[in-house]
């Protein structure tokens, strides 16, 4: 861990300033949307078109450092979304919030793919898996960090989103100092989707579903906290607990994956998470039973990105991971885009209101769950001891970290296999 440290500081303390901003600018939309006048299904919209830019993104933005480097496209795209949090309160439109919001998550992801690229050339074998779960883990620490400075200032100004676009500016200057040399820059040709599903029904399945839950919880839940009527100190700590409980639960349900059946641990996780959307549901106005259900839900959905690509992996050579890292990022994309719209239409007075946050997220989970057992009936699974290592990511990993994963449990698989024979 020391090692990593030493040789990725830089990086992981500018990810971690790009990842409060982040987290400050997406709950502070939610927060002056509410003080704008949006609706829920209005404010959809916006928190639904970053992740249609950060599809598109995963999906140019190797082709953008290919053509003119990582340092160039690290200092541009940073320097846009910077540019893009100064305008958010002075064009206090939906359609304005949108464009912002279709640009910021471009450049995000374009940002994410230059940053796991250099974390990716620091690493080795003999500690991916550590600086895997360190850029995971500072990733987290950024967005719960967020949420302590939306009390900065008074919401209807200006302050948080100053803050916020500072925050971004200096992130880049750490990392473009210190990080050395510039890492070569390649990607797979990607699987087909349909191969992909073929290959792993549940894997593909699931990760669209989660996608839908992790847009909700991200995009969401500053718009719901919002609409419930929580107090600005009690928004922060409920969208907080969500990554608590991602930060508390993923090794417990990494450690659990590597040592029983990975179908029958989603489907127990994906229950668990919608229990707790359900609890959210009936006692919503309960605050400690909301701060509950977020933790639980963030708790159980998080870890489920990273279990569902292990899950997957165990039906993949080795020579195919890489290759269907991009379809499992572009599924999950898709789910993403979806998620926020469905969720802002059931917090719609006429439908639900403000509980149809929970009620969305519940049935994911739920259908998760279902299609999970239907799996566990069409194919037998395989032996613990054949599976593959699991690697802790984040829902906001870009393909070159899914591929980084993946390398990981390939040289892990490898290395167990080789004491294995020499102990024969």
């Amino acid at each position: 861990m020391l090692q990593v440290l030493s040789s990725a500081w830089a990086l992981l303390l500018g990810v971690c300033l790009l990842m409060v901003g982040n987290g400050l600018q997406g709950t502070m939309l939610g927060v002056r949307g509410d003080l704008e006048g949006f609706s829920s299904f209005e404010m959809s919209l916006v928190m639904a078109a970053y992740f249609v830019g950060f599809l598109g993104g995963s999906r140019l933005a190797p082709e953008m450092i290919r053509r003119v480097g990582h340092v160039r496209v690290f200092a541009a795209l940073a320097s846009f979304i910077s540019a893009v949090m100064i305008l958010y309160p002075l064009l206090p439109n939906t359609i304005a919030w949108a464009l912002g919001r279709i640009l910021i998550g471009f450049c995000f992801s374009g940002v994410y793919v230059t940053a796991e690229s250099w974390l990716n050339n620091a690493a080795d074998n003999t500690n991916r898996g550590k600086a895997l779960s360190l850029y995971m883990i500072v990733q987290t620490i950024g967005i719960i960090t967020a949420q302590g400075l939306i009390q900065v200032g008074d919401p209807a100004g200006y302050e948080a989103f100053i803050i916020a676009s500072i925050l971004v500016s200096i992130s880049f200057a750490p990392i473009l100092l210190s990080i050395s040399p510039t890492p070569a820059f390649d990607t797979t040709k990607p699987m087909t989707l349909r191969k992909l599903f073929e290959t792993s029904p549940l894997g593909c399945v699931g990760m669209f579903l989660l996608g839908g839950v992790f847009s909700a919880q991200f995009g969401m839940s500053a718009v719901y906290g919002s609409a419930a009527g929580l107090t600005l100190t009690q928004l922060s700590i409920f969208v907080s607990a969500f990554y608590v409980g991602a930060l508390l639960l993923q090794y417990p349900l990494g450690w659990l994956s590597d040592r029983m059946d990975r179908r029958f641990l989603i489907l127990i996780a994906a229950l668990a998470g919608g229990g707790g959307a359900v609890a959210g549901f009936l006692f919503g106005t309960d605050f400690k039973m909301l701060l509950v259900a977020a933790f639980f839900i963030g708790g159980l959905s998080n870890p489920l990105y990273s279990l569902l690509i292990a899950y997957t992996n165990d039906y993949l050579e080795h020579d195919d991971m890489a290759a269907a890292s991009g379809g499992l990022i572009f599924i999950n994309g898709l789910g993403a885009i979806a998620g926020p719209l469905i969720t802002g239409w059931l917090m719609g007075d006429a439908v639900f209101g403000p509980p149809g946050f929970f009620t969305f997220i519940a049935a994911l989970m739920f259908v998760m769950a279902g299609y999970a057992l239907y799996r566990a009936t069409q194919r037998a699974s395989i032996p613990v001891e054949e599976t593959g290592s699991y690697a802790a990511m984040s829902p906001t990993a870009t393909p070159v970290a899914v591929e980084f994963a993946q390398e990981y449990a390939i040289d892990t698989e490898l290395e167990e296999q080789e004491s294995a024979a020499a102990e024969k």
